[in-house]
């Protein structure tokens, strides 16, 4: 049995890669627990530095594009057999008694984060799975067995805009009957000032 376990986050930012501690905020992301999980892969145990390596991706169970380039997995929480996450002596963290190494840096409450490798594709696309980010961590209370829990956040790729159509331009009318009206207004024109009369008009036109 694996003698410690810890809760990781899915996380992703706008940017490329995350900011530095106090530098942003993770307000603005998603709760996609159900749609994108952690997969943990132990790959390495060191029994006397009593120090775990694990292969840890993310897979997209749903039928969103999440950001590829921005995703990171963060060290939220280890929790032990019986689901607390803090020692019942001086309320210490547990994950405060694990020493993380590797990593690309902490979140502002000061929780380790990983960055997940860019693939071929520039996005996490539907049903599929990134690849591994490394994640070494030291149990300094050997005696203590944990089990995991998880959480996934992120940003979801938002689809492009549809092009908006170009209003349709009306047409001048054909020449044939831009001459007509013209034509029409000429001979009105003439009834009008007594030049000609509608009957002469219409025996003028008749087959």
């Amino acid at each position: 049995m694996i003698p410690f376990s810890f809760s990781l986050i899915l996380l992703a930012t706008v940017t490329l890669g995350i900011p530095a501690a106090g530098a942003g905020s993770f307000d603005q992301l998603t709760d996609l627990t159900g749609k994108v999980t952690a997969i943990v892969t132990l790959k390495g145990r060191d029994n006397f530095n009593s120090e775990y390596r694990y292969d840890v991706s993310v897979k997209n169970l749903s039928a969103d594009t999440f950001i590829g380039d921005s995703l990171v997995i963060v060290l939220d929480k280890v929790t032990n057999i019986g689901g607390e996450d803090r020692q019942n002596v001086n309320s210490d963290t547990f994950l405060s008694r694990m020493e993380v190494l590797g990593q690309d840096g902490e979140t502002q409450d000061g929780k380790p984060y990983f960055q997940i490798p860019n693939g071929s594709a520039a996005d996490l696309t539907p049903y599929s799975q990134s690849l591994p980010a490394n994640v070494r961590v030291r149990n300094k209370d050997y005696l203590i067995v944990f089990t995991p829990s998880f959480k996934v956040y992120g940003l979801k790729r938002q689809p492009p805009s549809e092009p908006k159509h170009a209003e349709a331009v009306p047409q001048p009318p054909a020449p044939a009957a831009a001459n007509r009206q013209t034509v029409d207004k000429l001979i009105q024109l003439l009834i009008k000032k007594g030049v000609l009369t509608e009957e002469e008009w219409r025996k003028a036109n008749q087959p």
